[in-house]
């Protein structure tokens, strides 16, 4: 009997030390999410304000998810970005800064606001593993108003995990 509980104690262990490694949710960088303004009085502060408000509400919103959030130092990002968009277009270069933190998922985005009316909230999510783009958001903002712009990353924030949902579990 003594055995039996000693047998079954050591697997009980095995599988919930096995459970934790094999099901760490994927850790995920969050870049800047960088203005693109094409209105005729472009980069207003206000603009920018809520431009930098993005990173810190995703970054909020997925690890109320369960995800955990790396951060990438600002310098590494300036030095690897070669100007304005460029990290957006190369998801190469994206994965390969997220790699130096060991994250398996980078958001690299922008605000994109051809109108006073309304503005785009644009992600791209990259697998750093693989360095390739597998997920290419969308979320429209109607206003400027600070509730606007929340909801719009909430809306980006469940397209992400949806898209995750699958692998979200996966073995490092």
């Amino acid at each position: 009997m003594c055995r039996h509980k000693l047998a079954s104690g050591s697997l009980s262990a095995f599988l919930l030390l096995s459970s934790l490694y094999c099901s760490a949710a994927p850790r995920i960088a969050v870049l800047d999410f960088e203005l693109k303004d094409l209105t005729p009085a472009p980069y207003i502060p206000a603009e920018i304000a809520r431009t930098a408000s993005i990173k810190p509400l995703l970054e909020q919103e997925l690890a109320k998810a369960g995800y955990p959030i790396v951060q990438i130092d600002r310098r590494d990002i300036a030095e690897a970005a070669a100007g304005p968009g460029y990290l957006f277009d190369h998801h190469d270069l994206a994965a390969e800064l997220a790699r130096s933190v060991d994250a398996d998922y980078v958001v690299v985005g922008r605000l994109h606001k051809p109108s006073y009316l309304f503005a785009y909230l644009m992600a791209h999510l990259v697998d750093v593993r693989q360095g390739k783009l597998v997920g290419d958001y969308v979320s429209e903002i109607k206003g400027g108003d600070k509730k606007l712009t929340l909801k719009g990353v909430e809306s980006l924030a469940r397209k992400i995990t949806a898209t995750l949902a699958p692998n979200a579990f996966r073995s490092r």
